[in-house]
């Protein structure tokens, strides 16, 4: 691109001082355009694949539990497409900037030594005003994006919750808090965009004080007679060349800020560990061995797990028990690899869990969340999530079979967002009937499974447990005694080791 530029100045120059043709002008136009659109266009490309793989990296980290619903959909959403002007404005601009400005002075040096001294003296002050006013603009733009985050976190809180705030009274109260939260954000947009104009006047100002210090000499040589027309015009057109990418530059930094802002959330997730993608050990005979294993989330003071050591001998059921906030769902996250340990291992059969194929290591797995995902479409859809078998027998296990039938169409009933058309407790019989259905995998977990289930329900799934788990290993985080007639040893995990 500086080639370009250097030559549609020379080109310029000619014609203009009545030497060139116009045919060379038009071709060198053309070959910038060109060269400008390619830029683009692979700028462009990059940041699609990069922001896919952002978003993908979001969503694989959905499971952790200190991340807020809301901020990771707006996450996802509005703030992955703010990294776009970062990519392909902010980070081309900077290139072109630490290029074409050299590549312009080494040529004025040769066509005019004070033009290159003048542009030599004033071209730090762009960069120098820029970083100045940079600066404060990183702070608020900092703080704008946190409170879009938290506003967006709030609304979906409030919007997933609204029959109950209905029910309690509480809605006129929401929205006047979401609407001074929009009112915080608006203003702290407002201001941020008064500090971008003032840093856009100030550059400008600048780059043109600039170019004026070089017009008006050559000015005065053009009529004393010291300076070739050919070269005058070649520097007056180079000279704005000089500054313009630093220009650009600067007003791409505004406009590429928030995601900027974005990138200091992400980057902790964006550096996926390299896997070597060894074949998971036969669960049925391998022993799982936690081995000083430290797990700590960001903005936490504390550690959720704390130099933990732990084995779990294939068929051996172990029940985690302790106050919340001790780590038992955590230490399920780390078998389900939804988290990995800040510092020691996990072993699977001698094997570090970070080294095996995760897709292989959780199709042994059956797992049974605190809240199960239900997703829009039919029970015996959500029932057969990622299995194949008899969806009838896994919801007679799971005792839905009478819930089944007071359904209008059965196992074909159609279910909203969440599992709306259905209680807490009967997604959580939906969960546990999906989880039945992986009759062939040895590991299960179980994350309080009948904690919101009637005390009947609670039997009659704890004894289709009891048939179910001999010859399998099974870790389950229990509060209530019931479950512990189950495992055939119990872990309390205290709180202060979290």
């Amino acid at each position: 691109m500086a080639g370009a530029i250097l030559v549609q100045a020379e080109v310029l120059a000619d014609l203009l001082s009545g030497k060139g043709s116009a045919g060379a002008v038009v071709a060198a136009f053309a070959a910038r355009g060109l060269l400008t659109f390619l830029q683009k266009a692979a700028a462009a490309r990059f940041a699609v694949r990069f922001k896919k793989k952002v978003r993908s990296q979001i969503v694989d980290n959905l499971f952790i539990d200190d991340q807020q619903p809301g901020e990771r959909a707006a996450l996802a959403t509005r703030g992955v497409d703010a990294i776009d002007e970062y990519l392909t404005g902010y980070r081309p601009a900077l290139v072109m900037a630490a290029v074409v400005p050299v590549a312009v002075v080494v040529r004025l040096c040769v066509a005019d030594l004070a033009s290159a001294l003048i542009i030599l003296v004033t071209l730090p002050l762009i960069p120098v005003f820029a970083i100045l006013v940079g600066a404060h603009t990183r702070a608020r733009t900092a703080r704008q994006w946190q409170l879009l985050s938290t506003l967006g976190g709030h609304f979906l809180d409030a919007v997933a919750g609204l029959t109950t705030l209905k029910v309690f009274g509480r809605a006129r109260a929401q929205v006047k808090l979401v609407r001074a939260m929009a009112d915080a954000h608006a203003g702290a947009t407002l201001r941020t965009l008064r500090v971008a104009f003032l840093s856009a006047l100030v550059l400008e100002l600048v780059a043109t004080l600039s170019v004026a210090l070089i017009a008006v000499p050559i000015g005065f040589r053009l009529l004393e007679g010291s300076m070739p027309l050919r070269t005058a015009l070649l520097v007056l057109l180079l000279a704005p060349e000089a500054y313009l990418p630093l220009r650009a530059a600067g007003a791409k930094f505004h406009a590429s800020a928030e995601g900027l802002a974005v990138l200091e959330q992400v980057r902790p997730q964006s550096v996926a560990p390299v896997r070597t993608h060894k074949r998971p050990p036969d669960l049925r005979t391998a022993t799982i061995r936690l081995e000083r294993v430290t797990v700590g989330y960001p903005g936490r003071p504390a550690p959720a797990l704390s130099e933990m050591n732990l084995c779990v001998e294939p068929g051996e059921r172990l029940a985690l028990v302790g106050p919340s906030g001790c780590g038992k769902s955590t230490l399920l996250a780390l078998l389900l690899g939804f988290v990995e340990p800040t510092s020691g291992r996990v072993l699977v059969g001698g094997v570090d869990l970070r080294e095996l194929d995760l897709a292989g290591w959780r199709s042994q797995l059956s797992w049974v969340p605190q809240r199960p995902t239900l997703f829009p479409g039919t029970i015996g859809d959500n029932i057969r999530l990622g299995a194949s078998g008899e969806i009838f027998e896994a919801a007679r296990a799971a005792a839905l079979l009478p819930v089944i039938s007071r359904l209008p169409e059965g196992f074909q009933t159609r279910l909203g967002e969440h599992g709306f058309g259905l209680s807490s407790g009967q997604r959580q019989r939906v969960g546990l009937a999906r989880a039945l259905l992986r009759t062939e995998s040895p590991l299960v977990l179980l994350d309080e499974p009948t904690a919101r289930l009637d005390s009947g329900t609670e039997a009659a799934i704890l004894t289709t447990a009891r048939r179910l788990l001999p010859g399998r290993t099974a870790v389950l985080v229990a509060h209530r005694p019931a479950l512990l007639d189950l495992a055939t040893r119990v872990l309390a995990l205290p709180v202060d080791a979290a």
